[in-house]
């Protein structure tokens, strides 16, 4: 029916729809019915290659309920909204310092090709965004990447449940543009991230990420100011 092709083949069509979504963590994707006719690929080949992305930490099954983006979660919403309504923006960012470190270092350590290449096609997807909420869907699979790439499943799912609160409280900090500029310290800060994972350095991979979360801290409590955009074109005369 729909030609000669092999269980990878649709594995890679399914990572790269993932890839070119903007889901947040935990959300739903389209049903298995919708996924085989966008892919081209049988119910049951989709429902193999989810099995493989699953067992990978990249989504999780509710029966009844559907596929979400993301990790298991090992706290329900109301537990997530119970930890958010007593957890300041602060005490998260310092969460995230503890953690997100270690696992940069154990992702330049552990992590392989088809981990870096998640990371690039992140980075590029927010380096694209025409607006911050895209922009802040594709940092934040950027980091889950980064996670994932350490093969730490236990120090996964607490990432994950940390980025589940990290959405409850007020997080924005005040914006100076629509969209993301090109000055955005943010991009640079995540290209050396990746680089230094990319090129097992996990002392560097360590540094510069608690290096960048640093950054993120100085934006969100103005002790640093953020980017300026880009000055205005002149009107055509």
């Amino acid at each position: 029916m729909f030609g000669h092709r092999t269980a990878d083949d649709v594995l890679s069509r399914l990572r790269n729809f993932l890839s070119e979504q903007t889901l947040s963590l935990n959300g739903r994707l389209p049903s298995e019915r919708a996924l085989a006719e966008q892919l081209q690929a049988s119910r049951a080949e989709i429902r193999k290659a989810m099995a493989v992305l699953e067992s990978e930490g990249q989504v999780w099954r509710h029966i009844g309920r559907g596929t979400f983006i993301g990790a298991r979660p090992v706290i329900n919403l109301h537990d997530v909204e119970y930890l958010g309504s007593i957890t300041s923006p602060a005490q998260i960012i310092d969460a995230r310092l503890a953690m997100e470190p270690q696992l940069a270092r154990l992702a330049a350590l552990h992590g392989t090709q088809s981990d870096f290449d998640e990371m690039h096609a992140c980075n590029r997807r927010a380096r694209g965004a025409k607006s911050w909420s895209i922009y802040e869907a594709w940092d934040n699979r950027l980091h889950l990447a980064i996670a994932q790439a350490s093969k730490n499943k236990l120090l996964v799912t607490l990432f994950e449940t940390l980025n589940a609160v990290r959405r409850s409280p007020g997080w924005a900090y005040a914006r100076t543009a629509n969209e993301p500029p090109s000055t955005h310290t943010s991009f640079a800060e995540h290209e050396a991230i990746i680089a230094a994972i990319e090129g097992r350095n996990p002392d560097l991979a360590e540094q510069l990420m608690r290096k960048h979360l640093s950054s993120v801290r100085g934006l969100m409590f103005g002790t640093r100011k953020p980017p300026a955009p880009p000055p205005a074109e002149p009107a055509a005369q």
